[in-house]
């Protein structure tokens, strides 16, 4: 029953890690990155559609990406929700065919105003961290009944080692976007 709780709460904080990264990934660094617009939403015959299902997107090189839209009608929709995504600031170019995107050199300023976004989403991660501890808690302390308090004890003491893993996993994600962000 303990096991069972601390597999599942593991698991969950697992998760929660993976979304961290994902997070981090979104945020833009000197280099082009697919993923920065993995989370853009597109206005597709009036309905919020994720680019990913309108287009493939792909970096060509360190500073441009290549979008190539499915159905050519979205080309406007697509460019005009590019334009307007505010962690951007890009300009993207149109072809006909093809939409390329120029990821311009980062400023010093822009460089630490992402930093702190980056650390603002690994203290919400580590907020989620604590809250997926404090859920798989209250779950031991209702098995006290059940098994031994030295059971539901050491329970507790695997749950604060598996939470320090996890909290130390995205402070070590956070740290290599940080230097990643301020690598010139």
């Amino acid at each position: 029953m303990i096991a069972d709780v601390l597999t599942e709460t593991s698991s969950k904080m697992d998760r929660a890690v993976e979304v961290a990264k994902d997070d981090f990934a979104t945020v833009r660094s000197g280099r082009a990155n697919p993923q920065l617009f993995q989370r853009l939403l597109v206005d597709y015959y009036g309905s919020p559609t994720p680019l990913e299902q309108l287009a493939s997107v792909n970096n060509t090189d360190a500073r441009s990406i290549v979008i190539s839209p499915y159905d050519k009608t979205a080309m406007k929709d697509i460019e005009q929700a590019i334009r307007d995504a505010p962690n951007l600031g890009v300009n993207p170019s149109n072809d006909g065919t093809i939409i390329r995107v120029t990821m311009p050199e980062l400023t010093e300023e822009r460089r630490k105003e992402y930093v702190k976004l980056v650390r603002g989403k690994g203290e919400d991660a580590r907020v989620a961290i604590r809250n997926i501890r404090r859920r798989g808690k209250d779950d031991l302390d209702a098995l006290k009944g059940e098994v031994g308090d030295d059971e539901v004890a050491r329970g507790e003491k695997e749950l604060e080692q598996i939470t320090k893993s996890h909290t130390d996993a995205i402070d070590e994600a956070l740290k290599r976007k940080e230097a990643e962000l301020l690598e010139v």
